[in-house]
């Protein structure tokens, strides 16, 4: 079905005007069309079928070795004030970009297909659903797109007569570094990215329309776009508990939305099911809670460190009908990557070269991916689809600190809350044993992300807890605590749920809890530790508040809230005072 939509049917002809396709290609969903593209695909190189005993419906892709992840240098956030991008995010002017684009843009599909790609970021029917319409120059964005999103004729359903639509236009051009641009237009609900073929920079639903276009919709009309994590814990009497959470990169995010419940607690009758892994979009609901939905219908997960010892629910969710690209192609026409298990004796890498694990070259991409269907996670919630989405009793920040922050800790209040995610951070790992890395700040791990100036965010932030009536609790955790001999000292993964159940508690008005001058920490014994060879010593170390790190740390978040001039709401700056006193500062 194409649509009678008129103010689809006019821009996509301005854009086959400008790209010069050879032919447009409506999509419209289908099992049949899939079948047809995967098969061009396999024709042109595009894709490689991989053993299809073993991995059925899997294929590998390899992106141009220069073009394997987001380039945040060349993502820029294109609104007429430049003040309203704000200091973290690159700015150009809209007519500006707009006419550098069009010139890379001009008859880059000369000799190409253009797809027309109709999609819904969010369940189908759900209130908080948008629709998108992407044209691309790639099957690789057409098949990827297929699994992030709900694309197809049912989207065109959902749209009627409206013009209210995401428009994205991509093409690889030629694939030059040095002509890359992704460039969004909040004001005009517009994305343009170029000269890339790497999913984060192309497939438009995610990144590009989810948080950055969306966060700046969503202050406009009264919700909010975040990346967070959302998971729901079981309690044994079947009660459920859904908690939404923000971590910046390489910090265990999807790790954590799969968790598998430790053999003490699985025993009792816990379960963890996964919402979504990335992306949450959340709006006050009837109650006044605050409720949430994953907007995508798939994971695009980093490979290289997913293993079955780390995240057994993701190997297993991408066993069929998933995309890999850039790991490691095996001898059996299986794949591999580094963290994975033992290594193959021989293979073909990332970069389409022979190697062995003497090349001294990794075989996989650092940020090699998978991208595979949400309903194949054997731990996914029977609310994923939801159309009202799910309730959300915590919110939850985080990073890889050190020595700073403690286990787990409760801000006093919703305002004290925000002010822990807009300084919140991570430290990179130095090579030195125990010396501190680079801190780099990423409040609400949306630094990357956010579609306007982030002082505002913050103020949005605010007003949004004035105007939840029941708002979710906020906490900070960080799993990354070492000892002086750069040892963690928590032991992570599944046993993070021992956390998460001190965080469910005190949503619920139980768990003990001691009143430090960075928030509530648990009491002793209140986190259960039951089965862990961990000692009183140890626990008392990972909660433990140190009053000349934090002087530290204090010092550090207020040059960086400097940046931000006078657009910092002054709640913030009260926040940072307060914390100050609290320590006697």
């Amino acid at each position: 079905m194409i649509t009678t939509n008129k103010a689809v049917l006019d821009w996509v002809e301005e854009m086959a005007r400008l790209t010069k396709p050879d032919n447009i290609v409506w999509l419209d969903g289908s099992e049949e069309e899939k079948q047809k593209l995967i098969k061009q695909a396999l024709e042109t190189g595009e894709l490689h079928e991989l053993n299809q005993e073993k991995l059925p419906g899997c294929y590998l892709h390899r992106t141009a070795v220069s073009d394997v992840a987001r380039v945040e240098h060349r993502t820029f956030i294109c609104t007429r004030n430049k003040d309203d991008a704000g200091p973290t995010n690159n700015w150009m002017a809209p007519d500006e970009a707009y006419s550098k684009l069009r010139k890379l843009f001009d008859g880059s599909m000369k000799g190409r297909t253009m797809y027309v790609i109709p999609y819904i970021m969010g369940p189908v029917g759900s209130p908080f659903s948008k629709v998108g319409v992407e044209l691309t120059d790639s099957i690789y964005v057409v098949l990827n797109m297929r699994i992030m999103t709900r694309m197809g004729d049912v989207a065109w359903q959902q749209l009627g007569d409206s013009d209210e639509f995401v428009k994205g236009l991509h093409s690889k051009a030629t694939l030059d570094p040095e002509e890359r641009y992704i460039c969004h237009f909040p004001e005009d609900n517009t994305i343009w990215s170029v000269n890339s073929g790497y999913g984060g920079n192309v497939l438009l639903g995610k990144k590009c329309f989810a948080l950055r276009i969306a966060s700046y919709m969503g202050r406009k009309q009264g919700w909010m776009a975040e990346h967070m994590l959302i998971l729901g814990v079981e309690d044994p009497k079947g009660n459920v508990s859904y908690v939404a959470a923000a971590f910046p990169s390489a910090c265990g995010k999807t790790n954590l939305a799969m968790l598998v419940p430790p053999e003490y607690y699985a025993k009792q009758g816990y379960k963890v099911w996964t919402v979504g892994d990335d992306i949450a979009w959340l709006r006050i609901g009837e109650d006044g809670r605050l409720w949430a939905v994953n907007p995508e219908a798939g994971f695009f997960g980093v490979a290289p460190g997913t293993s079955y010892k780390t995240n057994p629910n993701a190997m297993e969710t991408i066993k069929a009908n998933t995309i890999f690209t850039n790991v490691l192609l095996t001898p059996d026409n299986t794949v591999w990557w580094e963290g994975m298990g033992e290594p193959p004796a021989s293979g073909i890498n990332w970069k389409g070269e022979p190697w062995t694990p003497d090349s001294g070259e990794k075989g996989a991409h650092p940020n090699a991916r998978f991208t595979a269907p949400a309903s194949q996670c054997p731990s996914i919630s029977p609310e994923w689809e939801n159309p009202k989405g799910v309730p959300i009793s915590a919110i939850i920040f985080g990073g890889r600190r050190a020595k700073v922050a403690p286990l787990v800790y409760q801000s006093f209040d919703w305002n004290h809350g925000v002010y822990v995610g807009a300084t919140m951070a991570s430290e990179t790992t130095a090579a030195a044993a125990g010396k501190v890395g680079v801190v780099r700040r990423d409040p609400m791990a949306m630094l990357p992300f956010c579609g306007y100036n982030m002082a505002d965010y913050f103020a949005y932030w605010l007003e949004m807890g004035k105007r939840i009536p029941n708002p979710p609790k906020i906490f900070n955790v960080n799993w990354f605590r070492t000892d002086d001999e750069g040892n963690f000292l928590w032991p992570g993964f599944g046993e993070n749920m021992r956390v998460l159940k001190w965080i469910i508690d005190r949503c619920n008005g139980n768990g003990e809890a001691v009143e430090t001058p960075i928030g509530y920490v648990p009491a002793k014994g209140a986190i259960d530790t039951t089965g862990l060879d961990i000692s009183d010593e140890v626990m008392e170390e990972l909660l433990s508040v140190d009053k000349d790190v934090w002087a530290e740390e204090i010092k550090d978040q207020e040059e960086f809230l400097k940046q931000f001039g006078d657009r910092l709401p002054e709640e913030i700056i009260a926040q940072k005072e307060a914390l100050k006193k609290r320590f006697g500062l």
